[in-house]
């Protein structure tokens, strides 16, 4: 019994020593001793080769045909008056302006349709479709029984993330937490100075790093030049939970967000105290004014730092950005874009929350191969003279949506939980109205909100 409990010691002490000494001194110095990367350059080979041989046996056996990488339509890119001119051309007599034809409504049947099948909102609230199988489950298609090779590198990938990446991950998780919230606590009992924040700083972005290295995360940096400065916003597509993580390993931001309970309550508590982070009652969320004073105060303060806002309000697949809400753009102050762009072939970063509470969608996350990704600093933006908010935040938006290679989209991201507006309605009937009676103009396209 002594000699098992001799073993179970050995191997603890290995454990420790592989976790701190090349994982975790190397992350709170900010060093990569490259294991990372030779990790991910092995995989892209392995997965290159995956890919071949599923190509190679698909060709052996008949499948169904896959539908198109965009989706299960192939929508017209013209506009409503475009679409509706096509149709006319088939009438029998020359339709002039203030005139109705029958034919007409087959636009609007044809587009109902479209939508019912594959509207442009909903699919951006599913995993992001995969050019190849990644050897994860994320697929309807039974890859793995292609060929027994193919069968055994899954086996092994299912022992490898379960076996010895997910314990890892999870060990690297809980010390970077846990020291977040000692280390916060104990920073936030100094009176203020310029070395509290700067303690504040080292602790939040040491804590950071060692979460990132939990789960793998590789993270290209562009254009550090344009950095996000204290007094500032800093606004990002939001994809996942871990968005925070993989800006916070950058720089240090002030987080804005409802009061919750639990672990999460925990880590608020803590981390308040030695950051001004901005917190909201949930009573507090719904007084605009309030939320709009309180984010005044903190970028009037030239020695804060940035804040850090999602405008979206939710979370979207990794292949577009969705309608930003103008409340961050309303209260001034210089705004620092930032583009995230996830690489699929690795793990789905996208986090479904209908579909996933927190606890499972942090189990695929540390299950997946890895995290990758590339973040894009942004030159700063400024509302122009004559710019209302909902313009400057389309500007904010599009600029991003660029950078990232994303699709810009309109659409408001609330729509994943709410009705659409009537005004969306009211909007297309405009449109339609203002071609049967002549008319050049109609209202312009305002945030409702």
């Amino acid at each position: 019994m002594e000699g098992v409990w001799d073993v179970a010691l050995v191997l603890f002490q290995v454990w420790v020593s592989i976790v701190v000494g090349l994982i975790m001194l190397p992350a709170m110095f900010g060093v990569s001793l490259g294991f990372t990367d030779i990790y991910i350059k092995v995989l892209v080979k392995i997965l290159e080769w995956a890919t071949l041989r599923i190509q190679r046996g698909q060709k052996e056996q008949p499948t169904p045909p896959s539908q198109p990488a965009n989706g299960i339509i192939e929508k017209e890119d013209g506009s409503m008056e475009e679409e509706i001119e096509e149709l006319r051309r088939s009438h029998p007599k020359n339709l002039a302006g203030g005139d109705f034809t029958l034919c007409d409504v087959f636009y609007f049947c044809k587009n109902g349709i479209e939508n019912i099948v594959e509207d442009q909102v909903t699919q951006r609230f599913t995993s992001e479709e995969l050019a190849s199988w990644n050897l994860l489950t994320r697929t309807n298609n039974n890859f793995r029984y292609i060929s027994v090779r193919l069968t055994i590198i899954w086996g092994l990938g299912v022992f490898i993330r379960y076996c010895i990446l997910l314990p890892l991950r999870v060990t690297l998780a809980a010390i970077g937490l846990s020291w977040l919230v000692i280390g916060t606590t104990l920073v936030g009992l100094l009176p203020n100075s310029n070395a509290k924040n700067w303690l504040s700083d080292l602790v939040h972005i040491t804590c950071y790093r060692i979460c990132a290295r939990g789960l793998s995360a590789t993270i290209h940096y562009h254009n550090k030049e344009n950095r996000p400065k204290k007094g500032g916003i800093c606004v990002a597509n939001h994809t996942s939970p871990i968005d925070i993580v993989i800006l916070a390993n950058d720089g240090c931001y002030a987080m804005v967000g409802q009061v919750h309970g639990g672990l999460l309550g925990v880590i608020q508590r803590s981390i308040v105290r030695s950051c001004p982070h901005v917190w909201f009652e949930r009573s507090e969320m719904k007084d605009r004014h309030a939320v709009a004073k309180r984010l005044k105060d903190h970028i009037a303060d030239k020695t804060k730092l940035p804040i850090l806002i999602f405008p979206e309000g939710t979370c979207i697949n990794n292949t577009s950005v969705m309608m930003f809400k103008k409340g961050s753009f309303e209260i001034g102050g210089t705004i620092y874009p930032v583009a995230i762009k996830y690489d699929p072939q690795f793990g789905d970063a996208f986090w479904n929350s209908a579909k996933y509470n927190m606890v499972s969608y942090i189990l695929r996350m540390m299950t997946s191969w890895a995290i990758v990704c590339n973040v894009w600093y942004l030159p700063p933006m400024t509302r122009q003279d004559g710019e209302d908010a909902v313009h400057f935040a389309n500007r904010v938006k599009s600029a991003i949506a660029y950078q990232g290679g994303l699709v810009d989209l309109s659409w408001d991201g609330g729509l994943k939980r709410a009705k659409v507006k009537e005004f969306y309605k009211e909007e297309q009937q405009k449109m339609y109205s203002s071609m049967i009676v002549g008319s050049d103009s109609h209202e312009a396209f305002v945030d409702p909100m």
